[in-house]
């Protein structure tokens, strides 16, 4: 089998994630993000048409017309279309929909559902986001240091842990700036289903990371010549089942993209992008960073 020297090339690996993680992080410091109706003040409405749909360029226009901004249109299903904009009083809301009625006579629709969300729902919504993010971090900790308990030497368990929590943190930042940089310039909105997607991105970020730790572990065990050989060869042998692995969700994901619709177009975006860097930071990252941490802590002993 052939081998690659990817820890030792490492420093390349370091540059490389640097310069994306800055353009990310500059992008959510500069632009921030599109915030959703999930995160902020809005109303959600939702028409069904018996016969064909108006297009989405046209449900835009009569928003527009009524001075909504931050519309946003997508179609649900195959007669339903569902609307999010700033937040509507009665009076607003009767104006649209008579707006609607003029620029749409030929097609019968009837309204499914109207609601609102205030500030206090939005906000409440936000807190559970970040406190589910949070606890996801605390339990990958106290996991991995469990997980690891038996590994002490050559580093301690709980910094496996950290490295894994690190590389977490490293998978979400890059495609929380891609969309950063999608709501500046087309307009793109994070919401709930952006949250779902981050989330599950930190799963499949950790379990990649962890079936290459496990396999230092085992190698540890057999004794390798030195810790960096070590981490080396459990790169090279995990290599192509995370490859793989990672190449048949994107698949999937690129079919949803593609084929599943506008309402979750932008998630299977999310999804893609976090697995792809998930995959390199198990691979180019993690592992790295285990070595570096090791050689650190040697040197000061």
């Amino acid at each position: 089998m052939i081998k690659f020297d990817i820890i030792g090339k490492r420093k390349y690996w370091y540059s490389l994630s640097a310069l994306v993680i800055g353009a990310c992080l500059a992008a959510m410091l500069i632009y921030g993000f599109n915030l959703g109706i999930d995160f902020k003040e809005g109303a959600l409405i939702e028409l069904n048409f018996e016969g064909e749909r108006p297009t989405i360029e046209s449900l835009q226009g009569v928003l527009e017309a009524q001075e909504l901004e931050g519309g946003q249109v997508v179609y649900l299903g195959e007669e339903n279309v569902l609307m999010r904009t700033e937040p509507l009083d009665p009076e607003k809301h009767n104006a649209l929909l008579a707006a609607f009625d003029e620029s749409f006579t030929a097609e019968a629709y009837s309204e499914e559902r109207f609601e609102t969300i205030g500030p206090t729902i939005s906000e409440e919504l936000r807190r559970k986001s970040i406190n589910m993010a949070v606890g996801v971090i605390f339990a990958i900790i106290v996991y991995l240091t469990w997980v690891f308990r038996s590994v002490s030497k050559p580093v301690a368990s709980w910094k496996y842990g950290v490295i894994a929590v690190m590389a977490l943190i490293h998978d979400v930042i890059v495609p929380a700036g891609v969309f950063a940089y999608l709501g500046q310039f087309l307009g793109v909105q994070i919401d709930t289903l952006f949250v779902t997607a981050m989330l599950t991105v930190m799963g499949f970020s950790v379990h990649d990371t962890i079936v290459v730790f496990d396999m230092v572990r085992e190698t540890i065990s057999d004794g390798a010549t030195s810790f960096e050989k070590a981490v080396n060869d459990s790169v090279n042998q995990t290599l192509s089942r995370s490859i793989n692995t990672s190449l048949t969700t994107l698949v999937v994901l690129a079919a949803i993209y593609f084929l599943g619709g506008e309402s979750v177009r932008y998630f299977s975006l999310a999804m893609m992008i976090g697995i792809v860097t998930g995959t390199y930071s198990s691979i180019f990252f993690a592992s790295p960073l285990l070595v570096s941490w090791y050689n650190r802590q040697y040197k000061r002993s």
